[in-house]
């Protein structure tokens, strides 16, 4: 039994797919207009682990992650750099390309479908039109929106009241919408710009995307449907209420949601101001590394990021690699990995919704009996290699610059153990260790 905790009743829920041995899986993808940061990493790594577990599992699984390459942030983006927002292109293509070349460093699989959402305008637009026909949306001045009073249930997924939710909505200087909490299928645009559309030149809000391309490439019901915490609230919400609306069917009958990447005790997002990007990161540390520090968490509850945490998941995983390195990787059945009884307790971690940190935990806790147990080391790396997705080559060691601060300790600590004062040399080993040097003594 393999379980998942699914958003939509919240609580864990055993996974069984619409149609046996077949699995649709949609993501939400980024919004090219900034580089990624690792909150954005700690999301993809999450869904990687996902997709490579159901594969595992032995089920034939279509992925798809968009990209919303049109967005009013992106525009602004186009507009403060280049100084016209008609250039967003050139932004969101360097954007894309970097967050490829990230995922891929991150040993992330790429998804079947990778669609964008300027490639498919006439299909949102055909989208927008059907709401309109079934009386969900409706036209104002050239903008679309969609009812909210069309859709009864709107707030069953994030557990939001519509009547509290109406409290303190304002209708937007320029908007001309019926209710304060409907939301943008449409915006206009000045004549000649972006697309034409029955409604005149404009472009695709931000929600309407999802639905559209969800439907195209997966089906109008799909498996599992993911993102961050963050999207729950109204992006999910309103793909719930336009996708049901048109279809009349349960859009997704599981919605997985990765827990928030914080710092500082407030979630990481560009609109903040503190981010950490990838690329920056990747800079300082190995791309296995980090995707193997995100895995010591479990991928539902929130994460605090602190450097010294990373620090530390680099000794844990630096160790893992020196334990498996000489050992070929495993090409097992499922059947007998179930039947060895560590491998089975790790493969019943990731059962319970996919508690990697609970695997992690038994490979540590037999690293000594895989030194005596070749066969045993080859199933547990088949496991870490290929779900886990991490490469467990050896990570070279990083040359540190002996500052005067950190001679002057050195120096102190060689006095120390010459004059036998063993609990002097060793105050000052710890400190070293907690500056990120580490000592050994030479024989």
């Amino acid at each position: 039994m393999v379980t998942l905790t699914n958003t939509l009743s919240g609580k864990k829920e055993t996974f069984r797919s619409l149609q046996p041995d077949r699995v649709t899986l949609y993501a939400c993808g980024i919004t090219p207009y900034d580089r990624a940061h690792i909150g954005h990493a700690r999301s993809y790594v999450s869904f990687d682990l996902l997709y490579r577990w159901l594969i595992f599992l032995g089920y034939d699984v279509t992925y798809c992650r968009n990209f919303t390459d049109i967005d009013d942030k992106l525009l602004k983006k186009a507009q403060s750099v280049l100084g016209d927002q008609m250039r967003y292109p050139e932004i969101a293509e360097k954007i894309i390309a970097q967050y490829q070349n990230e995922m891929k460093a991150l040993n992330c699989v790429s998804p079947y479908y990778e669609p964008r959402v300027t490639d498919h305008i006439p299909l949102i637009i055909t989208f927008i039109e059907k709401l309109i026909e079934k009386g969900h949306a409706y036209e104002s001045d050239g903008d679309v929106y969609f009812s909210i009073d069309s859709f009864p249930e709107y707030g069953k997924l994030s557990k939001q009241r519509v009547d509290e939710l109406c409290t303190g909505a304002r209708v937007q200087p320029g908007e001309k919408k019926y209710d304060p909490l409907d939301f943008a299928l449409w915006k206009k645009e000045s004549e000649g710009t972006f697309w034409k559309s029955p409604w005149g030149w404009g472009r695709p809000g931000w929600h309407i995307e999802c639905s559209a391309l969800a439907s195209y490439y997966l089906g109008d019901q799909i498996d599992i449907h993911g993102g961050g915490r963050d999207l729950l609230f109204p992006h999910h919400e309103n793909e719930v209420a336009q996708s049901e609306s048109l279809t009349g069917k349960p859009f997704a009958q599981f919605w997985i949601h990765n827990g928030l990447m914080r710092l500082d005790a407030e979630k990481m997002s560009k609109s903040l101001g503190n981010i950490i990007a990838i690329e920056d990161i990747l800079k300082q540390y190995d791309p296995m590394e980090l995707r193997f520090y995100f895995l010591q968490h479990h991928y539902h509850s929130p994460m605090e990021f602190s450097f010294s945490d990373l620090d530390g998941a680099c000794k844990s995983y630096r160790r893992l690699c020196r334990a498996l390195h000489d050992v070929a990787i495993g090409t097992f059945s499922k059947e007998h990995l179930e039947a060895l009884p560590i491998t089975a307790r790790m493969l019943a971690f990731l059962k319970d919704d996919l508690n990697s940190a609970g695997l992690l935990g038994v490979v540590f806790e037999n690293l000594d009996t895989l030194k005596e147990n070749q066969a045993l080391a080859s199933a547990v790396k088949q496991i870490v290699h290929n779900i886990l997705g991490l490469r467990l080559q050896i990570v070279p060691e990083k040359e540190q610059a002996i500052t005067p601060e950190i001679q002057k300790l050195i120096d102190e600590r060689e006095a120390a153990r010459a004059q036998k004062d063993w609990a002097r040399a060793d105050a000052i080993r710890d400190q070293l260790t907690q500056m990120g040097y580490e000592v050994r003594d030479r024989k």
